[in-house]
């Protein structure tokens, strides 16, 4: 699985299905920006890719993490974004939770 790599021009639309196809086939993206910019188009492309997995009936949850990279003998601070599939909850899991009776003034 190669690392997603993603720069302030980059297409957001273009991200968010790259993003939406490695987990579908790998079940787990990484997704790499340096700076302000590449950041927002990383978290933009993120939340398409959200939806679009969401129809398809994956839900996903994602964990940043700070990288170091060395680009032209420079080290510089990466974000990485690791999306992954959340487990789905099998019929014993799943619980309904049924809110407590509040008495007026108390």
């Amino acid at each position: 699985m190669n690392m997603i790599k993603v720069s302030s021009t980059s297409r957001t639309a273009a991200v968010a299905g790259a993003i939406a196809g490695v987990v579908r086939e790998h079940h787990r993206a990484e997704v790499q920006a340096i700076g302000a910019g590449a950041v927002n188009q990383a978290m933009k492309a993120l939340i398409l890719a959200t939806g679009y997995l969401r129809l398809d009936g994956i839900h996903v949850s994602c964990v940043p993490e700070f990288a170091d990279v060395t680009i032209e003998d420079k080290v510089r601070t990466a974000i990485k974004l690791v999306v992954e599939p959340e487990p789905t909850p099998n019929g014993s899991e799943v619980s309904t939770v049924q809110p407590e009776a509040v008495e007026p003034g108390g």
